[in-house]
């Protein structure tokens, strides 16, 4: 039976050629390489490589590179911007890329996205329209407003900072 870890998250070096947005408390670099090594020694087979938001926002670059340098390894799931007017056409190209598994929406506290957001209406229907999967971070999802993800015909992995949860349609 193949072993898969459900979320990692690979990065290189803070460097001009590729700079963080925030530096996080985490390693200073965990690459594709590093992480592959890693995975090997304790036997899993394959992870999902969720690009590390943080650090790189909404470009997925390091995550396709690592993803065609070790084939069969990574699923690539990528944040994607509920401001950007186009971001269905971000999805559809992601959907292009090899090794897509999905999509993930992050709601931080400071962007106080009311879930009847427009720019989260047009990442679920094309979601949907493609046939991924959305992954949600949410900082700040209130029981009384509610998820977006209620309005998803489509499956979706919610975690929210104070109890992590899993919703499938």
């Amino acid at each position: 039976m193949a072993i898969i870890d459900s979320q990692v998250h690979v990065y290189e070096a803070n460097t001009p050629k590729r700079p963080w947005h925030t530096v996080p408390n985490w390693p200073d670099h965990v690459t594709g390489d590093e992480m592959v090594t890693a995975m090997d020694r304790v036997g899993v087979d394959g992870a999902i490589f969720i690009s590390a938001f943080s650090m790189y926002r909404y470009d997925a670059s390091y995550a396709v590179q690592v993803q065609r340098a070790h084939p069969g390894r990574f699923a690539l799931v990528k944040p994607v911007d509920p401001d950007d007017p186009a971001v269905a056409d971000v999805i559809a190209d992601w959907k292009k890329t090899p090794g897509t598994v999905g999509i993930r929406i992050i709601l931080t506290k400071e962007a106080g996205r009311d879930p009847n957001d427009p720019g989260l209406d047009r990442i679920l229907r094309a979601a949907v329209r493609h046939d991924f999967p959305v992954n949600m971070l949410c900082w700040s999802c209130s029981p009384e407003r509610g998820p977006p993800s209620r309005r998803s015909p489509g499956p979706i992995c919610r975690r929210c900072s104070t109890s992590p949860s899993v919703e499938t349609r």
